[in-house]
């Protein structure tokens, strides 16, 4: 039997794509095990679909300081040890990374090992962790264009995101059960992220007023980020997080808000959602999130609402304009030129495999 290890973790966005891809390698008679952190929301995802999982130790490589960059090496080289300990134990043909620091020691233990390891990057410049892991990747895949530039030339291949098939076969009726909505009134769909944000909840509650006299909203706001006091209002229906209803959720929404991590995006893409983007601010990131969302405004998918500009009425404003404009939107991701990414990715699985 073929054998593959999936790896990557830290956010939702390392992971729903290795889970696009499991229905794929299952029907080509993959045997699959997943190493992640010892705790992460990795975890709790890659589990819940009764692959074998294999936690290791991992520490965070960080741009700034901060006395954990002292430990945390040593977490990495720990689990760079228990990486290639557990690879020669599963023996697979093939390593596929989707990246986080996770990923890190596992494709540097692959190459240890002279297994072939294949990297997705998802945002238009690599992250840090990927930096580290291309030099002993076979080969590196992309989402957009723009990134090939930075990738190897051998190594590079634009596939576009793994995007799992359960989000496009969505029910409507589900929803409006599921969260106790009317028919016929417009829903907006708020999504801040797998941990949620701070900032974006307090807006959106604070626009909640005006926001329900024309919209009926539904509010994924992360792990401890519910408003009790809210708990009874009509047509606002609020969780801290959704995974087997989120395909019933995408079918019910008109519009979307959401952060612009790659593999949101490109799941707003493929279900050709009317959106309003909220890239991470680069004072609190390296900056990929909003690159990504100038992308796609570019190409006439999105609207993008810089976080430092971000109130109130800029975001009704926005609302009031996406909604009305939103058959341009979705005609314009209707023509993209969006690849069969699964597909595209498992052939490439497939060849690196048989080498």
């Amino acid at each position: 039997m073929k054998k593959i290890v999936l790896t990557g973790g830290g956010t939702a966005g390392h992971v729903t794509p290795n889970i696009a891809l499991l229905p794929g390698l299952q029907k080509l008679g993959y045997q699959i095990d997943y190493i992640g952190s010892y705790e992460g929301i990795e975890k709790r995802l890659i589990e819940s679909y009764h692959i074998p999982y294999h936690g290791i130790s991992s520490g965070k490589l960080r741009r700034y300081f901060d006395v954990k960059n002292f430990t945390d090496p040593f977490k990495v080289l720990k689990g760079y040890h228990q990486a290639v300990r557990l690879l020669g134990k599963l023996k697979p043909d093939i390593v596929f990374s989707k990246g986080g620091f996770v990923s890190v020691p596992v494709v540097l233990a692959a190459k240890h090992r002279r297994i072939p390891v294949i990297i997705h990057e998802s945002d238009i410049t690599p992250g840090l962790a990927n930096k580290l892991a291309i030099p002993s990747a076979t080969k590196v895949c992309c989402n957009f264009p723009e990134t090939l530039q930075y990738l190897p030339k051998g190594k590079a291949i634009l596939t576009g995101s793994p995007i799992r098939s359960e989000l496009l076969q969505g029910s409507k009726e589900k929803a409006l059960e599921f969260c106790g909505f009317e028919k016929g009134k417009p829903v907006m769909l708020v999504i801040g992220g797998s941990i949620g944000s701070v900032f974006i909840n307090q807006v959106v509650r604070e626009a909640l007023p005006q926001l329900l006299k024309e919209y009926q909203v539904i509010h994924l706001c992360g792990k401890g980020n519910l408003d009790n006091s809210l708990a009874q209002t009509k047509g606002y229906a609020q969780y801290e997080y959704i995974k087997d209803e989120l395909k019933d959720l995408f079918a019910l929404a008109d519009i979307v808000v959401s952060r612009a991590g790659a593999n949101a995006i490109c799941e707003l893409l493929a279900l050709h959602k009317p959106n309003i983007l909220i890239p991470l601010s680069a004072a609190a990131s390296r900056g990929d999130q909003i690159l990504n969302a100038r992308s796609f405004e570019k190409q006439g998918f999105s609207y993008v609402i810089e976080e430092e500009t971000l109130t109130v009425d800029i975001l009704l404003e926005a609302i009031r304009k996406v909604y009305a404009d939103r058959e341009d939107y979705r005609q314009a991701m209707e023509k993209s030129n969006q690849m069969d990414s699964v597909e595209t990715i498992l052939q490439l699985i497939e060849s690196e495999a048989g080498k």
